[in-house]
């Protein structure tokens, strides 16, 4: 009888704990959203939509890991989206003027980089807070990619700048390269948050900058690290959008930003920092993708899929709120 009830507290134990890990609750939601979809419309199990439910997810995906890292700190970048489109062009628009492809890749890996540490130098010296620095970085590389592109596309023909682009079937999906690399960038910043020092003060910071600074984590240093970091993934985000689109253009991903920020909150990383993780991006990322698909296959305008975005966001920020009070 004895063995039996410390069977049934050591089941419990592991369910609670399993019950209690941030990606739970989106990886339940993610679930029921297959559920639902499959239900009421006739080919969204079909591997072909599922292939391209991930594929629409790529450059969105990869934009949530470098939002993931800084909403970690308890910051939120508002210029994702605008600085990825501004690599897009910074690559094409090199290439179309003859210029070697490695060296576009190589401008506009600087270029998304420096905005980000730009980003993180506002923010560290002069304690500038992180939307407001994100907003107006939002505004200018927006303008500054007009400018820049002359309110033209670049369409892109290069083999290694579409590179990310290309795959194979298996089946009836297909298949990109651009799938294995953003699962390979959310294991390597996985393995970074979760096994280094590093991934420990980011967490730390995001908890409490100042007792991250009492217990000696050097707090400026993490922070500028976080955005230099982001702004390279930005970049990495901008080669992603043209293997999935080979045009570069300053209009596209205008709402990216905001679709990186749902898929971080979704994923149950709090937006005030210190809880969270990748995992969770990953899975919110698919329910993003996953509840566009499935309205568009069920016939549902888009301004209401926008709406049913907007209320999961919500809810997502609710549902951190509550856990925070009591944990308290």
């Amino acid at each position: 009888m004895a063995t039996t009830t410390a069977a049934s507290r050591r089941y419990a134990d592991v369910l609670d704990t399993i019950i209690r890990t941030p990606a739970f609750g989106p990886l339940a939601a993610l679930i029921i959203a297959f559920v639902v979809f499959a239900s009421i419309t006739d080919n969204f199990l079909e591997v072909g939509n599922l292939s391209l439910v991930l594929q629409q997810s790529l450059v969105v995906g990869v934009l949530a890991v470098g939002q993931t890292l800084i909403i970690l700190t308890a910051g939120i970048d508002l210029a994702c989206g605008a600085i990825a489109v501004f690599g897009t062009l910074i690559i094409a628009r090199h290439v179309a003027n003859g210029g070697d492809p490695l060296i576009a890749l190589l401008l506009g890996a600087i270029v998304c980089t420096g905005l980000g540490a730009a980003n993180g130098l506002l923010v560290t010296k002069l304690r500038l807070p992180p939307f407001i620095v994100t907003l107006g970085t939002l505004t200018v590389v927006t303008a500054v990619a007009q400018l820049y592109a002359g309110s033209r596309s670049y369409p892109v023909t290069d083999e290694l700048l579409g590179w990310l682009g290309e795959g194979f079937l298996v089946g009836d999906a297909f298949i990109t390269y651009g799938t294995f690399f953003m699962l390979g960038l959310y294991a390597f910043v996985w393995y970074a948050l979760s096994q280094t020092a590093w991934g420990r003060h980011v967490y730390a910071i995001g908890n409490n900058a100042e007792a991250a600074r009492l217990t000696g984590i050097k707090v400026n240093r993490t922070l500028l690290s976080v955005y230099v970091a982001a702004g390279f993934i930005y970049f990495l985000a901008a080669w992603e959008a043209l293997g999935r689109i080979p045009n570069a253009d300053p209009n596209a991903y205008q709402n990216a930003n905001l679709e990186s920020i749902t898929a971080v909150v979704i994923g149950g990383t709090s937006l005030f920092g210190g809880r969270g993780g990748v995992v969770g991006t990953l899975i919110g990322t698919l329910i993003v993708g996953v509840l566009r698909n499935g309205l568009t296959l069920a016939g549902i305008d888009n301004l209401y899929q926008n709406v049913a975005t907007g209320i999961l966001v919500i809810l997502a920020v609710t549902v951190d709120q509550i856990s925070r009070r009591r944990q308290r």
